[in-house]
């Protein structure tokens, strides 16, 4: 029977704490891992390494990032779109079939 180990770390004024690094390694996490918690009936919280959901982009969540990045260092910089500008680009759409679930053709790769 394996033998069971124990930690603790301590809670901040802002509820934060520090991942022990014995649970770091038996977790395998890295920097920016994130952490998913199963919490039991009877009060019990498990933790374990949330593996990314396969659909996640890194690419796409960097640009993301930016965005949100850039909207809360300056808001200011944020308009409506235009009616018009949405009726153009329906227009401009309007009647094309796209499946997303489709493999790439090798041009498009």
């Amino acid at each position: 029977m394996a033998a069971t180990l124990e930690v603790e770390s301590t809670l901040t004024d802002r509820y934060q704490t520090t991942v022990p690094e014995t649970v770091r390694r038996a977790l395998r996490l890295g920097k920016r891992d994130k952490i998913h918690y199963t919490i039991r009936p009877g009060g019990e919280v498990v933790l374990s390494r949330a593996e990314p959901a396969q659909e996640d982009d890194p690419v796409l969540g960097s640009f993301l990032g930016l965005l949100a990045r850039d909207i809360a260092n300056h808001p200011e910089r944020l308009q409506a779109i235009d009616a018009g500008f949405v009726q153009r680009l329906q227009w401009l759409t309007g009647g094309i079939k796209v499946d997303l679930d489709a493999a790439l053709s090798a041009d498009d790769e």
